[in-house]
């Protein structure tokens, strides 16, 4: 999971409002890759400890968790455990999600750990997909907006390579509504 959480403003102080949607709530069959690389319950936020110094909030990858656990297991138990592996940082362009720099040197490390240390699971268990959820702050400049299709297409590529998955599935969230910028639309045609 790569993306961003919601915040709310305060005096120009960014605070979470601290309210987990039903859709956000935690379960015991949904895990997360805290940033020291142990297995836990997964709750909002899920990226407190991965976008430290930032106030994070509720994403997208809680409401993914459940919907996929709902699908897989009718809402009920069984069905094994679903792992997430946290690494967004907020406010961050595509491109220092690039092949070489930290943030997707990262991200890929801890999805690799994520399969060695068995998924959350105890078993060996595969990548299904990345949850992507990125790109107003590529909305600064015509450019910047204009070359999003090109990066998001080579982080794809780079990730399926370097993760040797060569047909994982990237599933894009769309970019809030609530921004104001016209070239956001660019961003959302991807």
């Amino acid at each position: 999971m790569a993306g961003r959480g919601g915040v709310i403003a305060n005096h120009h102080i960014k605070l979470w409002d601290g309210i987990v949607p039903q859709e956000c709530e935690s379960h015991p069959a949904i895990l997360r890759l805290s940033a020291d690389l142990r297995w836990e319950e997964a709750a909002e936020p899920l990226h407190a400890d991965i976008d430290a110094g930032k106030a994070c909030g509720v994403g997208p990858g809680m409401p993914f968790a459940n919907s996929v656990r709902d699908r897989l297991c009718g809402g009920g138990g069984g069905g094994g455990a679903i792992g997430l592996v946290p690494c967004a940082v907020g406010g961050t362009a595509i491109g220092e999600w690039a092949r070489g720099e930290p943030l997707y040197e990262n991200m890929v490390r801890r999805a690799k750990e994520s399969v060695r240390s068995g998924g959350g699971g105890g078993t060996a268990e595969i990548i299904k997909c990345l949850l992507w959820y990125q790109g107003e702050s590529d909305t600064s400049t015509e450019r910047d907006a204009g070359a999003y299709w090109g990066n998001m297409e080579k982080l794809i590529h780079n990730v399926r390579e370097d993760l040797c998955l060569p047909d994982l599935p990237v599933i894009q969230v769309t970019s809030s509504v609530h921004v104001v910028n016209s070239l956001i639309s660019i961003i959302r045609v991807v």
